[in-house]
């Protein structure tokens, strides 16, 4: 840390100064909220920002509060060492958040626990100058171990000499320090003469009536924290499920009461919402404010949020029946946008940023992909384009599938066209039982699948409706789409198009032109067509409807393109596809750079769309802190894109509606898009990730190609046989990209580098 201290020292004076025209107020959110006291909800950040940082290390703090809403509170969980003093440590034993194991070998203890044996090493058996030699980890193992070993343990007056907007202390176990011989009432006493605490939190009835009458309850507010329904409080010996049903005795000792979110949103054994309890309206009626707990946005949430962190936040602060008083989280940006900039949006805001939201095989986040409930919900949710993406079958009927393999979207496998297994190198590697070996009478009668891209990590999409829905030829789709007033456009993808011709005798973008023209999609005034394609050749056969949009799509990761290549795209494209990796490349999901590929597609009137993205927080780069909103953000204000291609279009719908992108102001800290590299430059450098090598140039080789071969008599090949050479992979030529942005985010980052 001291060779980057005094790397960036001369750059002090100057950050610094840039960093105090960064605007932190609100932006103006729900003029109303329906809490206790009518003020908008507090976002807490527990141990800090922890959702990214060791839990309660300097960073994770400094973090929290040049990130969040400009009030936020800085959780920190109280525990005593040896010798009686405040750290702040999210457990009693150290050794899932610490290096102590490593540094104090053979001295864990066996320690009651709520009447519990629990093995590990406790805080009550080192003095803080023991712990000095120990350093914060990170206690969540699918969380990054990037910046462990790094940061010291703090006290809770090293948090308080952060000066932050609100300091949160939290006793969770002062009977088991009470055993130690060591009084957490007195050391809470002693501290609340030198520091400010704005919240003390307990779940010991006995502990906050113990110090109630030694508060000046308009500073200081006592919170009861509820542990879950059936687990027994000490002091009552009642189950916690019955004290919420008791707010007139928790109201003499209590000004607000701290419940797991499951309290207000129970789930079903599938992990679906039931409907909410009243517990927010009945505890308001009582006089007690309501703050929430267990917040993550890398931890499943239930199905009908989608995967979107914002739309949980969303369903507690701004549902129209009440919002609760407080949201405490791991990642304190996340909410704090979901309050600022989303709160109170309808459907019929005025957008705030150009951003053309097209579909990924209709919602297929929420429903099988193609599907009529995957276009119905796109369109509900606000897609400006759905896509098709042809293919046809074996009896030359042009319909909507995200894969010419059926084994890959349906049930295809255990039906009676099992038998119709072929290898198709030309295709994909492998058996597939493709769309042209059966006629669509058979296709359509087949049962959805949806896609689970990210499984392996136990994320599943809406198991309830995983074999829902009816796929639709490209002519319904057409007619769902011309039918629909808030569309824009649609999008048709055609892929193999040579192969269909030449081996399948299948020329399937001729069916696709009649389909169109009988949809009447020829018509000028109709909605947009974008045909979309990965070969030349296929576009080509549209260059002469001059109402389309041709969309060529670079399949490869790339780092660069050289002009020659750019100027030939433009020769039969309007506009081009390119992966999120074109744009930031990644090493070890960490944002390493960005590219020129944008800007240069764009000077060459190139409309750059990126795709795919998803809302599952395991698709995302650390930067954007497992927040699909801060993804895309980062792409449009940071990157300039045109378009996303989507798999969760209501998320990115809404985020054109984003109250905090509008006006003339800068953007608040949670809304300033990601500096690729930023968080490297936060790691120590033997923590580093390796080096990767550098993605290939696009070359005008990789864009020529012969024209689709002709469809008059062409017979079928039974079998199939080898098809139309593709376009080659770009090379291999690195060109390092010089576009380089600083954004408000980034200024944060490296004032951190400096305290």
């Amino acid at each position: 840390m001291c060779n980057l201290r005094s790397f960036f020292t001369p750059l002090l004076a100057v950050l610094l100064l840039q960093s105090l025209v960064v605007v932190v107020s609100a932006q103006g959110s729900a003029s109303t909220w329906k809490t206790l006291t009518g003020n908008r909800p507090l976002v807490i950040a527990r141990g800090g920002f922890s959702g990214l940082f060791p839990d309660s290390s300097s960073v994770a703090f400094r973090f929290a509060t040049l990130t969040s809403l400009p009030d936020v509170v800085l959780w920190c969980d109280v525990q005593l060492t040896k010798d009686a003093v405040g750290i702040c440590a999210p457990d009693l034993r150290l050794d899932n958040s610490t290096s102590i194991a490593l540094v104090m070998q053979n001295k864990d203890k066996l320690y009651l626990v709520n009447g519990i044996p629990t093995r590990g090493w406790f805080t009550v058996d080192f003095t803080l100058n023991e712990l000095s030699l120990v350093f914060l980890t990170q206690g969540i193992y699918s969380r990054s171990e990037r910046f462990d070993y790094f940061y010291p343990i703090q006290t809770v007056e090293d948090v308080a000499n952060l000066k932050p907007p609100g300091l949160w202390l939290n006793i969770q176990h002062d009977a088991f320090f009470a055993q130690q011989n060591l009084s957490m009432r007195s050391y809470v006493l002693s501290l609340y003469k030198r520091v400010v605490i704005n919240h003390l939190s307990s779940p010991e009835v006995g502990f906050l009536r113990s110090i109630v009458k030694r508060f000046n309850l308009n500073i200081t507010k006592l919170v009861f924290r509820f542990l879950e329904p059936n687990v027994i409080e000490p002091s009552t010996n009642e189950t916690y499920g019955s004290l919420s049903n008791n707010f007139t005795f928790i109201k003499t000792f209590a000004s607000g009461i701290l419940i797991p979110k499951s309290y207000i949103w129970p789930l079903d054994a599938r992990t679906y919402l039931q409907p909410h309890a009243s517990i927010v309206s009945d505890a308001h009626k009582a006089g007690l404010e309501v703050f929430v707990s267990d917040f993550y946005n890398d931890v499943p949430l239930s199905y009908n949020y989608s995967y979107d962190p914002v739309t949980e936040y969303l369903n507690f602060v701004d549902n129209g029946d009440f919002s609760v008083d407080g949201v405490l989280s791991d990642f304190p940006l996340t909410p704090s946008a979901a309050i600022d900039c989303f709160s109170g949006l309808g459907k019929n805001v005025t957008p705030q940023v150009n951003l053309l939201v097209i579909s990924k095989n209709g919602a297929s986040g929420d429903y099988p992909g193609c599907t009529d409930l995957a276009y119905q919900k796109a369109i509900l949710v606000g897609a400006d384009v759905i896509d098709c993406p042809v293919q046809i079958s074996k009896d030359g009927i042009p319909f909507c599938l995200g894969s010419i393999n059926l084994y890959d979207s349906t049930t295809v496998a255990q039906s009676s066209y099992s038998n119709r297994s072929r290898i198709i190198p030309q295709i994909k590697a492998g058996n597939g039982i493709f769309t042209f070996s059966l006629a669509w009478s058979e296709i359509k009668n087949l049962t959805p699948v949806i896609s689970n891209p990210y499984s392996k990590f136990e994320l599943i999409r809406n198991p309830k409706f995983r074999n829902s829905g009816k796929f639709l030829t490209l002519s319904d789709f057409l007619a769902l789409a011309k039918n629909t007033s808030s569309l824009s456009g649609v999008l048709i993808s055609i892929e193999n198009a040579a192969y269909l011709i030449e081996k399948e005798g299948l020329p399937i973008t001729d069916k696709v032109l009649d389909v169109l023209s009988k949809a009447g999609y020829d018509d000028p005034t109709s909605k947009k067509v974008m045909i979309e394609s990965t070969n030349r050749s296929v576009l080509m056969k549209f260059r002469d409807k001059n109402n389309y949009e041709l969309v060529y799509r670079i399949e490869e990761d790339i780092e660069d393109a050289q002009d020659a290549a750019l100027k030939d795209i433009k020769d039969f494209a309007n506009s081009v596809v390119i992966s999120k990796a074109s744009v930031f490349p990644e090493s070890s999901s960490f944002l390493i750079g960005v590219t020129n590929v944008v800007p240069k597609l764009q000077s060459h009137g190139l409309s750059v769309y990126v795709e795919t993205f998803s809302n599952e927080f395991v698709s995302q780069a650390w930067d954007f802190f497992s927040d699909s909103t801060v993804e895309i953000n980062s792409y449009v204000m940071g990157a300039n894109i045109n378009g996303v291609i989507t798999e969760f279009p209501l998320t990115s719908a809404r985020y054109k509606r984003n109250r905090c992108l509008g006006g003339n102001s800068s953007l608040p800290p949670y809304m300033s898009p990601a500096q690729p590299g930023g968080l490297m430059q936060l790691i120590s450098p033997a923590a580093l990730p390796p080096a990767e090598p550098p993605n290939p140039v696009l070359t005008a080789s990789d864009v020529v190609e012969g024209p689709l071969p002709s469809n008059t008599a062409i017979a079928p090949v039974p079998g199939g046989g080898a098809a139309a050479v593709p376009p080659g992979p770009p090379n291999g030529l690195p060109k390092i990209g010089a576009c380089i942005f600083l954004s408000n985010l980034a200024m944060l980052i490296t004032i951190l580098l400096l305290l």
